[in-house]
Protein backbone atom coordinates (compact mmCIF):
# COMPACT_ATOMS: atom_id res chain seq x y z
CA UNK A 1 0.00 0.00 0.00
CA UNK A 2 2.81 2.53 0.92
CA UNK A 3 5.02 1.30 -2.14
CA UNK A 4 4.84 0.09 -5.60
CA UNK A 5 7.07 0.10 -8.38
CA UNK A 6 6.68 3.29 -10.75
CA UNK A 7 6.03 2.80 -14.83
CA UNK A 8 8.64 5.63 -16.47
CA UNK A 9 8.74 5.73 -20.24
CA UNK A 10 12.21 7.22 -21.98
CA UNK A 11 12.56 10.77 -21.66
CA UNK A 12 13.26 11.43 -25.77
CA UNK A 13 9.97 9.85 -25.88
CA UNK A 14 8.04 11.85 -23.77
CA UNK A 15 9.65 14.90 -24.77
CA UNK A 16 9.08 14.19 -28.39
CA UNK A 17 5.54 14.19 -27.09
CA UNK A 18 5.48 17.21 -25.89
CA UNK A 19 7.31 19.43 -28.76
CA UNK A 20 5.60 17.69 -31.49
CA UNK A 21 2.11 19.42 -32.43
CA UNK A 22 -0.93 17.47 -33.05
CA UNK A 23 -0.49 14.35 -30.20
CA UNK A 24 -2.26 15.56 -27.47
CA UNK A 25 -3.17 18.98 -28.80
CA UNK A 26 -2.36 21.66 -30.43
CA UNK A 27 0.32 24.03 -29.50
CA UNK A 28 0.89 28.03 -30.03
CA UNK A 29 4.26 29.44 -29.58
CA UNK A 30 6.63 26.39 -28.76
CA UNK A 31 9.82 28.11 -27.98
CA UNK A 32 11.82 26.32 -30.38
CA UNK A 33 15.28 24.30 -28.31
CA UNK A 34 14.21 25.47 -25.03
CA UNK A 35 14.95 22.29 -22.58
CA UNK A 36 12.25 22.80 -19.91
CA UNK A 37 11.54 19.04 -20.48
CA UNK A 38 14.71 18.02 -20.00
CA UNK A 39 15.31 15.64 -17.09
CA UNK A 40 11.19 14.87 -16.65
CA UNK A 41 9.63 11.96 -17.91
CA UNK A 42 6.35 10.15 -17.65
CA UNK A 43 5.31 8.60 -14.57
CA UNK A 44 2.77 6.75 -16.06
CA UNK A 45 1.78 5.99 -19.44
CA UNK A 46 -1.11 7.59 -20.60
CA UNK A 47 -2.33 5.53 -22.92
CA UNK A 48 -2.68 3.12 -19.49
CA UNK A 49 -5.43 4.88 -18.43
CA UNK A 50 -9.42 4.21 -19.70
CA UNK A 51 -12.46 6.67 -19.38
CA UNK A 52 -13.69 9.11 -22.52
CA UNK A 53 -11.41 12.12 -22.69
CA UNK A 54 -9.65 11.35 -19.68
CA UNK A 55 -5.82 12.40 -20.78
CA UNK A 56 -5.79 16.16 -22.08
CA UNK A 57 -2.86 18.27 -22.85
CA UNK A 58 -2.54 21.20 -20.82
CA UNK A 59 -0.07 24.17 -21.68
CA UNK A 60 3.52 24.18 -20.35
CA UNK A 61 4.23 27.90 -20.52
CA UNK A 62 7.05 30.39 -19.15
CA UNK A 63 5.99 31.43 -15.38
CA UNK A 64 5.64 35.11 -16.57
CA UNK A 65 2.18 35.09 -18.05
CA UNK A 66 2.71 38.51 -19.63
CA UNK A 67 5.27 37.08 -22.07
CA UNK A 68 2.74 35.03 -23.64
CA UNK A 69 5.60 32.63 -24.38
CA UNK A 70 4.18 28.91 -24.56
CA UNK A 71 6.67 26.05 -23.95
CA UNK A 72 4.87 22.98 -25.10
CA UNK A 73 1.75 20.50 -23.99
CA UNK A 74 2.05 18.12 -21.22
CA UNK A 75 -0.98 15.41 -20.93
CA UNK A 76 -2.60 15.17 -17.46
CA UNK A 77 -5.17 12.39 -16.62
CA UNK A 78 -9.01 14.43 -15.79
CA UNK A 79 -11.23 13.19 -13.33
CA UNK A 80 -14.60 14.67 -12.59
CA UNK A 81 -17.91 13.52 -9.99
CA UNK A 82 -17.47 9.76 -10.42
CA UNK A 83 -14.39 10.07 -8.46
CA UNK A 84 -15.37 12.13 -5.69
CA UNK A 85 -16.66 15.96 -6.98
CA UNK A 86 -20.33 16.82 -6.61
CA UNK A 87 -21.76 20.15 -8.69
CA UNK A 88 -19.76 22.57 -7.62
CA UNK A 89 -16.35 21.34 -5.94
CA UNK A 90 -13.89 18.64 -5.16
CA UNK A 91 -12.38 18.34 -2.04
CA UNK A 92 -8.89 16.79 -2.40
CA UNK A 93 -6.02 15.41 -0.22
CA UNK A 94 -3.55 12.69 -0.28
CA UNK A 95 -1.40 10.40 1.98
CA UNK A 96 1.79 9.93 2.86
CA UNK A 97 1.43 6.16 1.07
CA UNK A 98 0.10 7.59 -2.42
CA UNK A 99 -3.33 7.73 -2.16
CA UNK A 100 -5.49 10.42 -3.75
CA UNK A 101 -8.41 11.35 -1.34
CA UNK A 102 -11.48 13.66 -2.73
CA UNK A 103 -14.46 14.07 -0.31
CA UNK A 104 -16.35 16.70 -2.87
CA UNK A 105 -19.27 14.57 -2.79
CA UNK A 106 -21.22 12.11 -0.45
CA UNK A 107 -18.77 9.85 0.56
CA UNK A 108 -15.20 8.97 1.49
CA UNK A 109 -13.39 8.46 -2.22
CA UNK A 110 -9.77 7.23 -2.56
CA UNK A 111 -7.41 5.88 -5.50
CA UNK A 112 -4.47 3.66 -4.17
CA UNK A 113 -3.04 3.56 -7.75
CA UNK A 114 -2.87 7.03 -9.48
CA UNK A 115 -6.40 7.25 -10.43
CA UNK A 116 -6.49 4.13 -12.46
CA UNK A 117 -9.16 2.96 -10.17
CA UNK A 118 -11.26 4.72 -7.50
CA UNK A 119 -12.74 3.43 -3.88
CA UNK A 120 -15.75 4.72 -2.31
CA UNK A 121 -17.21 3.79 1.46
CA UNK A 122 -20.18 3.88 2.57
CA UNK A 123 -21.61 4.54 5.59
CA UNK A 124 -22.83 0.48 6.80
CA UNK A 125 -26.05 0.44 8.05
CA UNK A 126 -25.00 0.22 12.04
CA UNK A 127 -22.51 2.33 13.30
CA UNK A 128 -19.16 2.25 15.24
CA UNK A 129 -19.98 0.39 18.92
CA UNK A 130 -18.14 3.27 20.35
CA UNK A 131 -20.68 6.20 18.86
CA UNK A 132 -22.41 8.42 21.35
CA UNK A 133 -25.27 8.76 19.30
CA UNK A 134 -27.51 5.80 18.27
CA UNK A 135 -28.37 5.60 14.76
CA UNK A 136 -29.00 3.44 11.76
CA UNK A 137 -28.77 4.54 8.12
CA UNK A 138 -29.80 3.22 4.85
CA UNK A 139 -26.56 3.22 3.05
CA UNK A 140 -26.41 4.88 -0.27
CA UNK A 141 -29.63 7.00 0.41
CA UNK A 142 -28.48 9.49 2.99
CA UNK A 143 -28.88 12.45 -0.08
CA UNK A 144 -26.90 14.73 -1.13
CA UNK A 145 -23.95 15.76 0.85
CA UNK A 146 -20.41 17.24 1.01
CA UNK A 147 -17.42 16.78 3.56
CA UNK A 148 -14.20 16.97 4.11
CA UNK A 149 -10.84 14.74 4.46
CA UNK A 150 -7.37 14.85 5.19
CA UNK A 151 -4.57 12.38 7.11
CA UNK A 152 -3.45 13.37 10.18
CA UNK A 153 0.62 13.08 11.15
CA UNK A 154 -0.15 9.84 12.85
CA UNK A 155 -1.05 8.26 9.59
CA UNK A 156 -4.90 8.20 10.24
CA UNK A 157 -7.74 9.69 8.19
CA UNK A 158 -10.30 12.44 9.86
CA UNK A 159 -13.37 12.93 7.83
CA UNK A 160 -16.99 14.37 7.97
CA UNK A 161 -20.05 14.05 5.23
CA UNK A 162 -22.92 16.48 5.76
CA UNK A 163 -26.62 15.58 4.13
CA UNK A 164 -28.64 18.32 4.50
CA UNK A 165 -31.38 17.36 2.60
CA UNK A 166 -34.73 14.96 3.71
CA UNK A 167 -33.65 11.23 2.82
CA UNK A 168 -34.54 7.99 4.13
CA UNK A 169 -32.26 8.19 6.56
CA UNK A 170 -32.91 11.59 7.83
CA UNK A 171 -31.66 15.30 7.25
CA UNK A 172 -29.41 18.00 8.26
CA UNK A 173 -27.27 15.29 9.05
CA UNK A 174 -23.47 15.30 10.20
CA UNK A 175 -21.60 11.93 9.67
CA UNK A 176 -18.04 11.76 10.82
CA UNK A 177 -15.82 9.21 9.08
CA UNK A 178 -12.56 7.61 10.15
CA UNK A 179 -9.80 5.55 8.44
CA UNK A 180 -7.61 3.93 11.53
CA UNK A 181 -4.52 3.60 10.27
CA UNK A 182 -3.55 0.10 13.12
CA UNK A 183 -6.81 -1.16 11.47
CA UNK A 184 -6.39 -0.12 7.72
CA UNK A 185 -10.44 0.38 8.00
CA UNK A 186 -13.24 2.82 7.75
CA UNK A 187 -15.97 3.39 10.40
CA UNK A 188 -18.74 6.12 11.25
CA UNK A 189 -20.42 7.60 13.92
CA UNK A 190 -23.94 9.53 13.46
CA UNK A 191 -23.34 13.44 15.30
CA UNK A 192 -26.02 16.15 16.49
CA UNK A 193 -25.59 19.18 15.17
CA UNK A 194 -25.86 21.80 17.27
CA UNK A 195 -26.47 24.55 14.25
CA UNK A 196 -28.35 24.34 11.24
CA UNK A 197 -27.12 24.35 7.96
CA UNK A 198 -23.66 23.24 9.00
CA UNK A 199 -22.50 24.35 5.14
CA UNK A 200 -18.94 22.94 3.34
CA UNK A 201 -16.84 21.96 6.24
CA UNK A 202 -13.07 22.94 7.01
CA UNK A 203 -11.06 20.54 9.02
CA UNK A 204 -7.54 19.99 10.49
CA UNK A 205 -5.46 18.18 12.85
CA UNK A 206 -4.61 19.76 16.08
CA UNK A 207 -1.15 18.39 17.20
CA UNK A 208 -1.23 16.31 20.59
CA UNK A 209 -1.26 14.71 22.56
CA UNK A 210 -4.56 16.34 23.91
CA UNK A 211 -5.29 16.40 27.38
CA UNK A 212 -8.42 18.08 27.93
CA UNK A 213 -11.43 18.32 29.93
CA UNK A 214 -15.02 17.32 29.09
CA UNK A 215 -16.75 16.50 27.23
CA UNK A 216 -13.69 16.27 24.53
CA UNK A 217 -11.03 14.05 26.79
CA UNK A 218 -7.58 13.06 25.34
CA UNK A 219 -6.50 11.67 22.12
CA UNK A 220 -3.12 11.37 20.38
CA UNK A 221 -4.55 14.56 18.11
CA UNK A 222 -7.81 16.51 17.91
CA UNK A 223 -10.29 16.80 14.85
CA UNK A 224 -11.39 20.32 14.62
CA UNK A 225 -14.53 20.69 11.84
CA UNK A 226 -15.77 24.55 11.56
CA UNK A 227 -18.49 25.66 9.14
CA UNK A 228 -17.79 27.87 6.07
CA UNK A 229 -20.60 29.61 6.15
CA UNK A 230 -21.36 30.15 10.09
CA UNK A 231 -17.66 30.73 11.02
CA UNK A 232 -16.73 33.07 8.69
CA UNK A 233 -19.49 35.27 8.24
CA UNK A 234 -20.09 35.12 12.13
CA UNK A 235 -17.35 33.55 13.57
CA UNK A 236 -19.26 30.39 15.22
CA UNK A 237 -17.73 27.53 16.41
CA UNK A 238 -16.94 24.12 15.25
CA UNK A 239 -17.23 20.51 16.37
CA UNK A 240 -14.17 18.80 18.21
CA UNK A 241 -13.39 15.18 18.35
CA UNK A 242 -10.51 13.00 20.17
CA UNK A 243 -11.14 10.37 18.21
CA UNK A 244 -12.19 11.25 15.25
CA UNK A 245 -15.72 9.77 15.66
CA UNK A 246 -17.57 11.94 18.36
CA UNK A 247 -17.63 15.28 18.03
CA UNK A 248 -18.41 18.22 20.66
CA UNK A 249 -19.44 22.01 19.83
CA UNK A 250 -16.54 24.02 20.31
CA UNK A 251 -16.10 27.61 20.34
CA UNK A 252 -13.66 30.19 19.13
CA UNK A 253 -12.70 33.28 20.93
CA UNK A 254 -14.56 36.30 20.22
CA UNK A 255 -12.87 38.53 17.43
CA UNK A 256 -12.25 41.43 19.83
CA UNK A 257 -11.09 39.59 22.87
CA UNK A 258 -8.12 40.46 24.52
CA UNK A 259 -6.99 36.56 26.10
CA UNK A 260 -3.55 36.09 27.59
CA UNK A 261 -0.41 36.13 25.02
CA UNK A 262 1.47 32.84 24.40
CA UNK A 263 4.80 33.41 22.57
CA UNK A 264 4.72 29.89 20.62
CA UNK A 265 7.61 28.74 19.11
CA UNK A 266 7.38 27.87 15.43
CA UNK A 267 11.01 26.69 14.78
CA UNK A 268 10.45 23.25 13.85
CA UNK A 269 13.31 20.05 12.70
CA UNK A 270 13.33 16.99 11.49
CA UNK A 271 9.92 16.79 10.83
CA UNK A 272 7.89 13.49 9.56
CA UNK A 273 7.45 12.86 5.53
CA UNK A 274 3.65 13.02 6.83
CA UNK A 275 3.98 16.91 7.37
CA UNK A 276 3.65 17.04 3.50
CA UNK A 277 0.07 15.89 3.84
CA UNK A 278 -1.49 17.50 6.90
CA UNK A 279 -1.82 20.98 5.64
CA UNK A 280 -5.71 21.43 5.78
CA UNK A 281 -7.66 23.81 3.36
CA UNK A 282 -6.51 27.15 2.95
CA UNK A 283 -10.24 28.81 4.35
CA UNK A 284 -9.57 26.74 7.87
CA UNK A 285 -7.29 30.08 7.81
CA UNK A 286 -4.84 27.87 10.45
CA UNK A 287 -2.47 25.12 10.46
CA UNK A 288 -1.20 22.37 12.52
CA UNK A 289 1.79 23.39 15.19
CA UNK A 290 5.19 20.84 15.33
CA UNK A 291 4.95 21.22 18.64
CA UNK A 292 1.57 20.82 19.44
CA UNK A 293 -1.56 22.66 19.13
CA UNK A 294 -2.73 24.66 16.11
CA UNK A 295 -1.83 28.38 15.33
CA UNK A 296 -4.51 31.02 13.52
CA UNK A 297 -2.62 33.76 12.38
CA UNK A 298 -4.58 37.64 12.26
CA UNK A 299 -7.41 35.87 13.74
CA UNK A 300 -8.52 38.73 15.55
CA UNK A 301 -10.18 41.95 14.22
CA UNK A 302 -6.73 43.80 15.48
CA UNK A 303 -4.54 41.88 13.31
CA UNK A 304 -3.34 39.48 16.54
CA UNK A 305 -3.00 35.89 15.75
CA UNK A 306 -4.60 33.29 18.16
CA UNK A 307 -3.32 29.76 19.38
CA UNK A 308 -4.77 26.52 20.07
CA UNK A 309 -2.78 24.27 22.44
CA UNK A 310 -2.99 20.98 23.59
CA UNK A 311 -5.66 21.41 26.28
CA UNK A 312 -7.99 22.77 24.07
CA UNK A 313 -7.50 26.59 25.54
CA UNK A 314 -7.57 29.54 23.42
CA UNK A 315 -4.54 32.24 23.80
CA UNK A 316 -3.56 35.35 21.90
CA UNK A 317 -0.19 34.09 20.05
CA UNK A 318 2.47 35.92 18.89
CA UNK A 319 5.95 33.97 17.29
CA UNK A 320 9.22 33.54 20.21
CA UNK A 321 9.97 36.96 18.83
CA UNK A 322 7.01 38.61 19.41
CA UNK A 323 5.86 38.97 15.68
CA UNK A 324 2.37 38.11 14.29
CA UNK A 325 2.30 36.08 10.69
CA UNK A 326 2.01 38.06 7.71
CA UNK A 327 -1.15 36.57 6.30
CA UNK A 328 -4.05 34.23 7.36
CA UNK A 329 -2.90 31.60 4.49
CA UNK A 330 0.27 29.92 6.02
CA UNK A 331 1.74 26.31 6.46
CA UNK A 332 4.27 24.07 7.01
CA UNK A 333 6.00 20.94 5.43
CA UNK A 334 8.44 18.68 6.20
CA UNK A 335 11.26 20.09 5.34
CA UNK A 336 9.97 22.26 8.51
CA UNK A 337 10.04 25.57 6.04
CA UNK A 338 6.58 27.43 6.81
CA UNK A 339 5.01 28.90 3.90
CA UNK A 340 2.19 31.79 3.63
CA UNK A 341 0.56 33.55 1.13
CA UNK A 342 -0.93 37.16 1.09
CA UNK A 343 -3.26 37.69 -2.08
CA UNK A 344 -3.90 41.68 -2.41
CA UNK A 345 -5.59 42.34 -5.67
CA UNK A 346 -3.91 40.80 -8.42
CA UNK A 347 -0.47 39.86 -6.17
CA UNK A 348 0.71 37.03 -4.65
CA UNK A 349 3.08 37.01 -2.64
CA UNK A 350 4.94 33.46 -1.23
CA UNK A 351 6.82 33.77 1.38
CA UNK A 352 9.16 31.19 3.54
CA UNK A 353 10.81 31.20 7.28
CA UNK A 354 12.82 28.90 8.76
CA UNK A 355 13.48 30.32 12.29
CA UNK A 356 9.57 30.46 13.46
CA UNK A 357 8.38 33.20 11.22
CA UNK A 358 10.69 35.96 12.58
CA UNK A 359 12.38 36.04 8.80
CA UNK A 360 11.32 35.91 5.13
CA UNK A 361 12.24 35.59 1.97
CA UNK A 362 9.70 36.11 -0.71
CA UNK A 363 8.43 35.82 -4.53
CA UNK A 364 6.01 37.78 -5.98
CA UNK A 365 3.08 36.71 -8.69
CA UNK A 366 1.56 39.38 -10.64
CA UNK A 367 -1.61 38.76 -12.41
CA UNK A 368 -1.71 42.52 -14.03
CA UNK A 369 -2.69 42.89 -17.30
CA UNK A 370 -4.15 38.94 -17.75
CA UNK A 371 -6.65 39.03 -15.06
CA UNK A 372 -9.58 41.81 -13.64
CA UNK A 373 -10.32 39.84 -10.63
CA UNK A 374 -8.96 36.86 -8.58
CA UNK A 375 -11.45 34.00 -8.39
CA UNK A 376 -10.51 31.29 -6.27
CA UNK A 377 -6.92 29.69 -5.36
CA UNK A 378 -4.92 27.30 -3.14
CA UNK A 379 -1.52 26.36 -2.38
CA UNK A 380 0.61 22.88 -1.29
CA UNK A 381 4.25 22.44 -1.13
CA UNK A 382 6.07 18.53 -0.60
CA UNK A 383 9.16 19.24 1.83
CA UNK A 384 10.45 15.83 0.76
CA UNK A 385 10.58 16.90 -2.55
CA UNK A 386 10.99 20.72 -2.43
CA UNK A 387 8.35 21.55 -4.49
CA UNK A 388 5.83 24.34 -3.79
CA UNK A 389 2.82 24.74 -6.23
CA UNK A 390 0.44 27.65 -6.52
CA UNK A 391 -2.76 27.31 -8.68
CA UNK A 392 -5.01 30.36 -9.17
CA UNK A 393 -8.26 30.38 -10.72
CA UNK A 394 -9.06 34.42 -12.66
CA UNK A 395 -11.26 36.06 -14.06
CA UNK A 396 -9.35 37.04 -17.31
CA UNK A 397 -9.28 40.27 -18.97
CA UNK A 398 -11.18 38.85 -21.87
CA UNK A 399 -14.14 37.34 -19.73
CA UNK A 400 -13.45 33.67 -19.30
CA UNK A 401 -12.34 31.81 -16.08
CA UNK A 402 -8.62 30.68 -16.19
CA UNK A 403 -7.74 28.17 -14.30
CA UNK A 404 -3.14 28.26 -13.89
CA UNK A 405 -0.77 26.42 -11.67
CA UNK A 406 2.93 27.73 -11.12
CA UNK A 407 5.57 24.96 -10.07
CA UNK A 408 8.77 26.18 -7.64
CA UNK A 409 11.11 23.22 -7.56
CA UNK A 410 13.49 23.61 -5.30
CA UNK A 411 12.27 26.25 -3.29
CA UNK A 412 14.71 26.14 -0.31
CA UNK A 413 17.35 27.72 -3.35
CA UNK A 414 14.70 29.94 -5.29
CA UNK A 415 11.35 30.82 -4.75
CA UNK A 416 11.38 31.79 -8.53
CA UNK A 417 8.76 29.41 -10.34
CA UNK A 418 10.46 27.24 -13.16
CA UNK A 419 6.80 27.03 -15.13
CA UNK A 420 3.60 28.25 -15.43
CA UNK A 421 0.70 25.16 -16.31
CA UNK A 422 -2.55 26.34 -18.44
CA UNK A 423 -5.19 23.50 -16.92
CA UNK A 424 -8.17 22.86 -19.44
CA UNK A 425 -9.66 25.49 -21.98
CA UNK A 426 -9.65 28.76 -19.92
CA UNK A 427 -13.26 29.29 -21.43
CA UNK A 428 -16.24 29.35 -18.96
CA UNK A 429 -17.07 31.43 -16.70
CA UNK A 430 -18.30 30.32 -12.95
CA UNK A 431 -19.33 31.95 -9.82
CA UNK A 432 -19.06 30.22 -6.27
CA UNK A 433 -22.08 30.24 -4.59
CA UNK A 434 -25.87 28.69 -4.13
CA UNK A 435 -28.25 29.88 -6.96
CA UNK A 436 -25.66 30.42 -9.77
CA UNK A 437 -26.00 28.77 -13.20
CA UNK A 438 -22.17 27.72 -13.26
CA UNK A 439 -20.65 26.63 -10.03
CA UNK A 440 -17.13 26.17 -8.89
CA UNK A 441 -17.23 26.90 -5.24
CA UNK A 442 -13.39 26.47 -4.20
CA UNK A 443 -10.44 25.61 -5.25
CA UNK A 444 -8.72 22.44 -4.27
CA UNK A 445 -5.16 20.88 -4.65
CA UNK A 446 -3.15 18.64 -3.05
CA UNK A 447 0.44 16.93 -4.06
CA UNK A 448 1.05 13.15 -3.89
CA UNK A 449 4.70 11.72 -2.54
CA UNK A 450 5.89 11.29 -6.67
CA UNK A 451 5.75 14.60 -6.98
CA UNK A 452 2.53 14.89 -9.34
CA UNK A 453 -0.22 17.42 -8.71
CA UNK A 454 -3.90 16.87 -7.95
CA UNK A 455 -5.54 20.59 -8.80
CA UNK A 456 -9.67 21.03 -9.11
CA UNK A 457 -10.40 23.18 -12.30
CA UNK A 458 -13.92 24.05 -14.32
CA UNK A 459 -13.95 24.30 -18.39
CA UNK A 460 -16.78 23.69 -21.00
CA UNK A 461 -15.79 19.77 -21.81
CA UNK A 462 -18.03 19.07 -18.61
CA UNK A 463 -20.95 20.30 -16.45
CA UNK A 464 -19.96 20.32 -13.25
CA UNK A 465 -15.34 20.69 -11.60
CA UNK A 466 -13.38 18.17 -12.85
CA UNK A 467 -9.75 17.64 -11.48
CA UNK A 468 -6.44 16.59 -13.04
CA UNK A 469 -3.69 14.51 -12.26
CA UNK A 470 -0.10 15.18 -13.42
CA UNK A 471 1.91 12.60 -15.08
CA UNK A 472 4.89 14.19 -16.74
CA UNK A 473 7.39 14.77 -13.72
CA UNK A 474 11.15 15.33 -12.52
CA UNK A 475 13.61 12.25 -12.93
CA UNK A 476 14.69 13.23 -9.93
CA UNK A 477 11.63 12.78 -7.65
CA UNK A 478 11.95 9.09 -8.16
CA UNK A 479 15.13 8.84 -6.37
CA UNK A 480 14.54 10.86 -3.50
CA UNK A 481 11.56 8.36 -2.85
CA UNK A 482 13.74 5.77 -3.28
Amino acid sequence: MRGGAWRRLPVIFATLVLLIPGCFGSNEEIVSGNDWADGFSYIDDPAGFTGEDRIRPFNVSHPNPSLNESWGNTSWAVFGNLEGGNCCEHYLAATEWGWILNFGGEYPTWSEDRGHTWQQWMPPVLQDLNCRTPKITVPGQEGLGEGSIIQTTTGDIIAMGWFPYPSSSGGDQFYAFFWDADEEDWTWCYNRLTEPFYDRSWQMEIVGPIDAGAPYGSGEWASLVISNFWHQSSNRGGQMSTDGLNYYYFEFPDRDEQLDVMEVDLIAENLEMSWDYTKPHKEMRGFPVPSGGAYFPNFFNDGGDAFLDTSLNWWRATTVGGESLPSEYCAFDSSAHLHCIVNSGLLFEHMISTDGGETWKNQTYDLTGEASEIEEWEFHSNGMLDLFVLNVRYQSSEGPDIDIAWHVREYSESLEPDSLTFLGLGDLDATSGAGQDIRFDFASMTILPDGGSVIAYHDSSDPDPLFGLELFLPDSYASINA
